[in-house]
């Protein structure tokens, strides 16, 4: 979870704890609606809470996602370059193979 969500999440719950104390100090209602009034004030916040994690967790796997096929991609086109440099490798190491033989038969005349 990033430090903002974190932020924000803390801000959110000490309003619900301050805005919940204050409204039992100066509640006009008896008891059993300020019970409800409170219960009706922590599902909503409940409830924005669930949204808001969902919204990160769904975020956070759309870009692991996204890494994991670049991760991908990537290695996938390291491995063919690879290749391509090995049979440069391959074709430079015959050359000077062939031409230390030409040279070896030169001297052995």
């Amino acid at each position: 979870m990033s430090n903002t969500t974190g932020n924000t999440l803390l801000a959110v719950l000490a309003g619900v704890a301050i805005g919940a104390g204050l409204g039992i100090l100066y509640a006009p209602d008896k008891g059993s609606k300020t019970r409800g009034k409170l219960k009706d004030g922590f599902d909503d916040a409940k409830n924005d809470l669930q949204s808001k994690f969902d919204t990160v967790s769904l975020q956070l796997t759309d870009k692991l996602t996204t890494a994991k096929f670049d991760l991908e991609e990537t290695y996938e086109d390291l491995v063919s370059n690879m290749s391509h440099k090995t049979e440069e490798v391959i074709s430079f190491l015959e050359e000077k193979l062939a031409e230390l033989k030409r040279q070896n038969a030169k001297l052995q005349k």
